[in-house]
């Protein structure tokens, strides 16, 4: 199944504030896993009074890091893409520090409601104590000295997931919607894939020209990239209906087909990655299953 090129050269330099861009600086998190890369990336935007966007997890290394980036300026803003615990704690300990406003686009919450007896998988990993003093909504504009950030909302990867625009410079700051080394996770309750899809094609359409991801080096050529991230979601979706087709009926059997090649140790991850394009499926009239889509349950053809 072809896949987008993507990038695994990136060079975390941990604790260092890297300049990438004028005006914006990244220090990564020594946060290393599969599923956060080298780290998660925080980003100081501004020269003499600053934002910054997703200040991580809570760890103290980090934390004097970002201070020490901080010398000598204003910080105004914290800005949140999402509420999961490798972008969101940090938020509390900085504004403490600092003083400055937390903006994202809401509280933690699934893109849909539980189930009967289903447990979410996210819930650890998720900041169930985040509230920003500041919720955006889509193409909200907050500013600083120098700088302006568009909110441009994107759920999928979760229901609160937001970029953000750094206006009259091409650039978005694409947190864990579209990155270069690797796919999103969405995955249900948390994730939609059908919102993810649709928050694809609207970051499409805005022809940006760099993305500055929450893990991982920046992505060049945004559209071309994210045209191919769109094409292999639609044929991963594919190769599910053709599994069930074929005659699978359980996500477990269509895992160990789709995802024969992909370390057994993220074969869970997969599983949900493979709900959530059952969910859609199911929306759409494609498949059936009795009640609703679950991670047990035994889907058929319509």
């Amino acid at each position: 199944m072809p896949s987008p090129e993507f990038n695994l050269a990136f060079e975390p330099a941990y604790g260092q504030a890297v300049g990438i861009a004028h005006g914006v600086e990244r220090i990564t998190v020594n946060n290393p896993s599969a599923f956060t890369f080298h780290g998660t990336n925080s980003y100081i935007v501004g020269r003499t009074s600053v934002a910054i966007i997703d200040p991580g997890p809570e760890n103290e290394a980090h934390f004097q890091a970002l201070m020490a980036a901080l010398k000598g300026r204003e910080l105004t803003h914290i800005v949140v893409s999402h509420t999961h615990r490798d972008h969101s704690p940090l938020s509390r300990r900085l504004q403490e520090a600092t003083g400055a406003a937390i903006v994202a686009e809401g509280p933690h919450r699934p893109a849909r409601p539980l189930y009967q007896g289903e447990i979410n998988p996210f819930a650890e990993s998720s900041d169930m104590e985040f509230r920003p003093d500041i919720a955006v909504a889509d193409g909200q504009i907050i500013e600083g000295d120098g700088w302006s950030l568009r909110a441009v909302l994107t759920p999928g990867h979760c229901a609160n997931h937001a970029t953000f625009a750094l206006e009259g410079t091409g650039i978005l700051f694409s947190a864990d919607h579209v990155m270069a080394w690797a796919t999103s996770i969405v995955a249900p309750p948390d994730g939609s894939m059908a919102d993810y899809m649709a928050s694809l094609d609207k970051m499409i359409e805005r022809h940006d020209r760099i993305l500055l991801p929450g893990h991982g080096g920046p992505v060049g050529k945004p559209v071309s990239f994210m045209r191919a991230l769109k094409t292999h979601r639609r044929m991963r979706e594919r190769a599910v209906l053709g599994r069930i087709r074929a005659g699978d009926r359980s996500i477990p059997d269509m895992v160990k087909v789709i995802y024969r090649d992909t370390d057994p140790r993220l074969h869970g991850a997969a599983a949900l990655s493979v709900l959530a394009h059952i969910e859609d499926l199911v929306e759409r009239g494609e498949i059936e299953t009795d009640g609703p889509p679950a991670l047990l349950g035994a889907y058929r053809p319509v």
